[in-house]
């Protein structure tokens, strides 16, 4: 089989960090060029095993810039692109939307450019060595805004998004889908619940529980904790993408989730009482640090995936079940902090 030359963006970030070194390991005819500008939410060790890997490429640089993703897909022969790269976090969003909106909407707009000029010569037309070459969008299960007590969102599930970011998305969403139907852009697009697992960013709720924890400090969860995630364990959110990028039906669009729902409450006990059982504090429980602060405005109270369309296509489903998926985390960051 011929190599194939893939881009992929914002590779030094969370998900993307866990997805290349697991897609280079599986398919040993892929060359991967990481682009990622190296915000806070990028850290380029975490790519630290892909140091001598003579597959792998690292690219310090912005999607913003047309010129610079115009160079990466002509010295590189790129012929496929999974899109990462995002400003991801609610509340920065809330403070500040400008970069939102200039990272995840300009530059998808960027990346669907470049890869419409350098794999296409006229809509509907792909030029010769590069008809199976597709953008695949990653997304979020927030551009659906929030869900009741009951209910699945699932492919067919109107958009509604409530923050900065999650609007940032959807419009991306529907770039993507519309480079599809005006110009016949071979691209699939996935939106997935929340993720979690090692290289996640300290920011993020279960780090930040577990950072705050050992540090003695006060765990701040917002209003009383009952909203609610369905969460999936980044290595099962990896094949995932993995296998909609290959197998994928273009044009389409597939949810994935863990099957896993909590409320912010159960996922504060359930890692403080990871932590009394394998690192105890001398004095009483971490639980003890447990405390309540005012609630995001426009906080979306439910998230939760119906992932039968993936399931039935392509055969993918989450297979880390969340209590050892959890263990496995805690453990990861127990390394980290201490």
């Amino acid at each position: 089989m011929a190599n194939k030359n893939i881009l992929v963006t914002g590779g030094a970030g969370f998900i993307a960090s866990n997805f290349i070194p697991f897609f280079l390991k599986e398919n040993a005819n892929y060359t991967v060029v990481n682009l990622d500008k190296l915000t806070y939410a990028g850290n380029k060790d975490n790519l630290i095993e892909l140091e001598n890997n003579d597959r792998y490429k690292f690219i310090k640089g912005d999607i913003c810039n047309a010129a610079l993703v115009l160079d990466i897909f002509e010295k590189n022969e790129i012929n496929g692109l999974i899109h990462f790269a995002a400003e991801s976090h609610v509340d920065n969003s809330i403070d500040n939307p400008e970069n939102f909106i200039r990272t995840n909407i300009n530059g998808t707009f960027v990346l669907l450019e470049m890869a419409r000029k350098c794999w296409m010569d006229a809509p509907h037309k792909y030029k010769k060595g590069f008809e199976d070459a597709r953008f695949h969008h990653i997304s979020t299960d927030e551009v659906y805004g929030s869900l009741g007590n009951k209910g699945f969102f699932n492919e067919k599930t109107a958009y509604a998004p409530n923050s900065p970011y999650s609007a940032s998305k959807a419009a991306s969403d529907f770039l993507v889908r519309s480079y599809h139907h005006t110009y016949g852009l071979n691209v699939v697009t996935s939106n997935c619940s929340n993720n979690y697992g090692p290289k996640q960013h300290d920011e993020k709720l279960i780090p930040t529980i577990i950072r705050k924890a050992l540090a003695k400090e006060s765990i701040p969860i917002y209003g009383d904790g009952s909203n609610v995630r369905d969460w999936l364990f980044v290595e099962d959110h990896c094949k995932g993408i993995a296998t909609i990028f290959k197998n994928g039906e273009s044009g389409e669009t597939y949810l994935l989730g863990g099957s896993s729902e909590r409320t912010n409450m159960e996922i504060v006990n359930s890692i403080c009482e990871i932590l009394d059982a394998n690192y105890p504090k001398r004095d009483g429980s971490y639980k003890e640090q447990i405390t309540f602060v005012k609630d995001r405005p426009g906080h979306d109270l439910r998230y939760a995936v119906d992932f039968a369309k993936v399931k039935k296509e392509l055969g993918w489903f989450p297979k880390e079940d969340f209590k050892s998926g959890l263990k496995k985390t805690v453990a990861w960051y127990l390394k980290k902090y201490t």
